[in-house]
Order: C-alpha cells, then structure tokens, then sequence
C-alpha cells in the first residue's frame, strides 16, 4: 500500500518524513493554494532529500497542477527538479497525452474529484494514459485554487466495485482516525493524506504521519516503499 503525503513545504519535514520510509511526496503548484511552494523551494527540498544515504529510497517528487498549459508545467518541471506530475482540474485525456509526449519518463497521476457513480466513469478514458488515478472529494471552491486538502470525504461506498485497470490513489478527508473506515468500503492501492496530517496548512505532523503508518501496515501488511514504477512499466502495475 503506497503512501503518498501531499502539500510539503519544509525541507527538514521532507527529510524526516522521507526517513519514515514514505515513497511519494506532492508539491502545491497552485499559487492561490496555502500549501503553495515555489520551483525555487522544491529544488532545495530535492537537494536536502539528495543528502540521504544511498541506501534510503528516493522518494517520488509531484508537482501538482490545476488547468496550467503545458508549457509552464514543463518549466516548474526542469526548475522544480519533479519526477511526478500531479493534473488536479479539468485537464483532458488529450491534454494528459500531449503531457506524456513532451515529457516521456515523467510519473504521471490525473486527480478526479467524485461527484457521484458517473464521475468513476470517466476515469476510463484516462487509465491508458496515466501511471496512476486519484480520487478525490468534490467540494465546492471556497476561495481560488481551492482544489484538494479540504479535509471533506468522498461518499466511500460508491467505491466499493471500482476497479480501475491502472494504479489508484484514494484522497480526501483521511485520518488516522477515518482510514480503517475508507479501507472497509475501498481498495486502493495508494493513500493521499495532505490536512488529514497537519497541525497547519502545509506544516505536517510526524505522529500522525507514523500513525497512519502503522494502520497501513496492520490493514495491509505492507505501508509503502514502493514507486509507480517506470513509464515503460506501466502496466506491469496495473490489475487485471
């Protein structure tokens, strides 16, 4: 089970939490997002993760966007020094392909945020293109580039026969306290934990973080440490 933790804004929080053996970290592209990090201060946090020891697993580095053109995601990219992609708006299939041509080797995950059954259906049309999907809560924007860490849940029963034939992440509104819950009505093969782990926006909370450690491996015998794999290798992951 792959955990990922969304909207890291400190370095040492990063190193720490990379040492925890998490395997996926997510980067707020968004400039309206109180999670917001520049391309500047995501380098410097791939920079304090290139100190690890050799041994320690690299973690995955997403930067996520919302409706952004391909041309400025492919800047934060190179400046940001990103290994992940992370589309969270109304980003089509045919964008997520011209996206896959421009940068080839780029991990790349299309966020959804579930309104009811017909938005699982359209996870179809993407699960060709990506590494992986998220689902995630939708919530009505309170403010700007309110797209994620709103802490609001899916309606998780609707997810009960979701089966999707790539990688997926599940999102929105997880605890420690929520996630046995979500994991008796879903089967994800990831989780995506951003306010469900901070004391503040952005400023996470390391007890949580290894509390939901602990219940991933309890629920699952396994919490993390493992990539999406290669692009070459994308449906080697993927169920049958």
């Amino acid at each position: 089970m792959r955990l990922k933790i969304c909207g890291i804004t400190q370095p040492e929080q990063a190193v720490a939490i990379a040492q925890l053996g998490i395997s996926t970290f997510g980067f707020i592209c968004v400039k309206q997002s109180p999670r917001y990090v520049a391309p500047a201060q995501i380098a410097q946090i791939a920079v304090a993760l290139s100190q690890l020891p050799l041994a320690q697993q690299q973690p995955l580095r997403v930067g996520v966007f919302v409706d952004r053109p391909l041309s400025e995601i492919q800047q934060v990219v190179t400046q940001a020094q990103l290994n992940g992609i992370q589309l969270h708006g109304s980003e089509s299939p045919q964008f997520c392909q011209q996206l896959r041509d421009i940068l080839p080797t780029i991990q790349l995950i299309k966020a959804l945020r579930v309104r009811d059954a017909q938005t699982l259906s359209q996870t179809r049309a993407y699960e060709p293109l990506v590494d992986a999907l998220l689902l995630d809560a939708f919530h009505p924007a309170k403010h700007p580039g309110e797209y994620g860490g709103t802490g609001q849940q899916i309606d998780w029963p609707l997810l009960q026969q979701f089966r999707p034939a790539c990688t997926w992440f599940l999102a929105g509104g997880i605890t420690p306290d929520s996630l046995p819950l979500a994991l008796s009505c879903a089967t994800p093969d990831g989780i995506d934990v951003s306010s469900g782990v901070e004391t503040a926006p952005g400023i996470k909370d390391l007890e949580k973080v290894k509390q939901l450690q602990r219940i991933l491996t309890q629920a699952t015998g396994c919490a993390d440490l493992v990539n999406l794999g290669s692009a070459s290798s994308r449906k080697v992951s993927r169920k049958a």
